[in-house]
């Protein structure tokens, strides 16, 4: 995942070049390879590259077409092959002159740069894959932003009147001396309330935005516009006769998935034992010529809790005939280095572990660059019978239906299981959602408790899918985001890119268009796909959660007794009634709520990453 930065000043004034180097070194330690900067009267660009696919051998951003167009760009594309020969048969001179010789080698950015020169800003509808990227059009003086569908890579800007900024590192656009430092309080409150800022358009930073995933911007002198360019679908219907159709589709989709995710030499799999990440190790084993070229990485606890995730996954790794790494999460500190500058995060986060699994990913990038995951296969085969009912009632197939029905009757769990835990969640909610910790003069400003917290991301998506609801607007959820960006060698200081086969869209297309009965029935799909290529043990394993909650297994273990001299940052007074919070927890202990560490994590991040201030303006000075 390269770094990249942008300034465009709208006031005509030249862009400081050595401005821009300095928020470019600043990236160093996730682009280590090659540092450059462009500039060009009003607009500059700034790219850290970080080598995680073949192509980037000779690859040099930011990037030109023609002398007309400029880009910088962090991305990797599926279907190169495919964009490519939709660009060629284009037939526009300047960009066949540019393919001209091996189109294969040439790296994503300067495929997106040619699609743009091709399509313009509906580009943005022939790309897939991961990607967040800026191109300055010289002629239309107008600069043209783009996230990827699921918000994988992020993309941060500040729009400061007369000059625009970004970057897909936050720290990057906090460092410029024009981007005030004032916290946005309605991010803040999200994260004491929820744990995630569910505004996916801001930051906990009043003057920094994001771009939401599937959203373009196109920034010009007259300020910027910003629109949605992609939803998950909902029209799509495939429906085979042979049930074998069905196994044989996705498994081609699937391999074309993982393929396009490892076009490098080496990669590792976050494998759990279960059955997404080891069909995503199963499947890139494959690829691989040689054993050694995949290794898988496993986190295991040996005393903090009861460990469930090391024989499972011993047994796949030893099956696949790969190498496998557990790394210990037993002894990672509470809180530590949080509360060093140099090691604090971006934004508030609920994860008092999260220094040690900064080095967990330490350990991963002596090793390799790009790491696959499993994640989204729980979401897009999120199974619902009843809504697959009525579609087949509404739509008169009778025959699936009196077919389908009976078998599901059959294969279902006895329906009183999880009734006791489903009551109880009924019964016990909680008839007010802000604790009595929260600063009134906070809950006051903000309405809390009259007006909801929570954005509705999903407000342009209130067409439902027909009959996987819960599976479509899984896809959206603004949880999303927050677990990317903290994957991101921004958030983790590592030079590992984590990329996710699952939320490819050629998978995601099939999955919300097949019958969920029996194919997304207890992973019935994933199951079959998988027969012979992954242990019999694996491929009959149900969901196996963690035998315990380690963040509950430590306050047992610490007591109340951390917070025994614990500093107390006086912003911190702006959010949370001190004397309030420590009376709850003397009362009922740190394990009681969850949302008191939230409180403790935003004290922590308040005097630590909230004070990180990079006086860029005088060290630019001062040379």
């Amino acid at each position: 995942m390269s770094g990249i930065v942008g300034i465009f000043e709208r006031r005509e004034t030249s862009v400081e070049r050595p401005l821009l180097q300095a928020l470019t070194d600043l990236m160093a330690g996730r682009g280590p390879d090659v540092r450059r900067i462009w500039s060009d009267g009003p607009v500059g660009f700034g790219h850290a590259l970080l080598r995680t696919v073949r192509e980037s051998a000779e690859e040099g951003q930011p990037a030109s077409l023609d002398g007309r167009l400029f880009i910088t760009a962090d991305a990797r594309l599926d279907r190169r092959n495919e964009l490519i020969a939709e660009i060629e048969s284009s037939k526009q001179p300047v960009v066949a002159a540019r393919l001209r010789g091996v189109p294969a080698a040439f790296c994503d950015a300067e495929l997106i740069l040619c699609s743009y020169a091709v399509w313009g800003i509906d580009c943005i509808h022939h790309l897939r894959g991961d990607f967040a990227f800026a191109i300055w059009d010289s002629l239309r003086r107008t600069l043209f932003c783009a996230r990827d569908h699921f918000g994988v890579k992020p993309f941060y800007y500040a729009d400061l009147g007369e000059v625009f900024l970004f970057s897909n590192t936050l720290d990057c656009v906090r460092a410029h001396p024009g981007v005030s430092d004032e916290l946005n309080d309605r991010a803040i409150a999200g994260f004491l309330l929820e744990g995630f800022n569910s505004d996916l358009e801001t930051t906990s930073f009043r003057d920094i935005r994001r771009l939401p995933p599937a959203h373009f911007l196109v920034s010009s002198e007259a300020g910027i516009r910003t629109q949605r360019y992609w939803s998950p679908p909902i029209d799509g219907r495939i429906r085979y006769s042979r049930a074998a159709d069905y196994v044989e589709h996705f498994q081609i989709l699937f391999r074309d998935a993982v393929a396009d995710r490892l076009r490098c030499d080496r990669a590792g799999v976050w494998m759990s034992g279960g059955m997404d990440s080891s069909a995503v190790a199963a499947t890139a084993r494959a690829l691989f010529a040689a054993p050694g070229d995949l290794c898988a990485y496993t986190m295991v606890y040996e005393s903090l809790i009861p460990d469930c995730e090391r024989k499972p996954a011993q047994q796949v790794a030893d099956f696949l005939k790969i190498p496998i790494r557990f790394l210990k999460m037993d002894d990672l500190p509470f809180f530590g280095g949080l509360d060093h500058p140099a090691l604090a995060t971006s934004e508030p986060m609920e994860d008092p572990f999260f220094a040690g699994v900064r080095e967990q990913y330490r350990l991963v990038a002596g090793d390799c660059r790009v790491m696959l995951s499993g994640e989204g296969a729980d979401s897009l085969m999120h199974f619902q019978m009843w809504p697959y009912v009525r579609d087949l009632s509404r739509r008169r197939e009778w025959r699936r239906l009196l077919g389908e029905l009976p078998a599901y009757l059959w294969e279902r769990p006895f329906p009183w299981k999880g009734l006791r835990e489903r009551a109880g969640r009924l019964f016990s909610a909680n008839l007010s959602d802000v604790p009595d910790w929260v600063s009134p003069e906070l809950a006051a400003r903000l309405s809390l408790g009259k007006n909801p917290l929570r954005v509705d991301s999903t407000s342009n998506l209130r067409a439902s899918h027909p009959f996987m609801p819960m599976a479509h607007t899984f896809l959206s959820a603004p949880q999303w985001a927050t677990i990317f960006e903290l994957a991101d060698p921004g958030a983790t200081h590592s030079t590992v890119e984590i990329r996710h086969p699952f939320l490819d869209l050629r998978i995601v297309n099939y999955l919300l268009a097949i019958a969920p009965f029996p194919w997304a029935f207890q992973k019935g799909l994933l199951r079959e796909a998988m027969k012979g290529k992954l242990p019999e043990g694996t491929l009959t394993r149900p969901k196996t959660p963690l035998g315990g909650d380690p963040l509950r297994a430590t306050m047992g273990r610490l007591g109340t007794s951390y917070l025994d001299g614990l500093p107390w940052d006086a912003e911190s007074d702006r959010y949370i009634d001190h004397s309030r919070l420590q009376s709850l927890v003397k009362m009922r202990g740190l394990e009681g709520d969850d949302l008191i560490i939230r409180a403790l994590c935003l004290n922590i991040w308040l005097q630590s990453g909230r004070r990180i201030r990079y006086k860029l303006a005088a060290e630019v000075r001062n040379a």
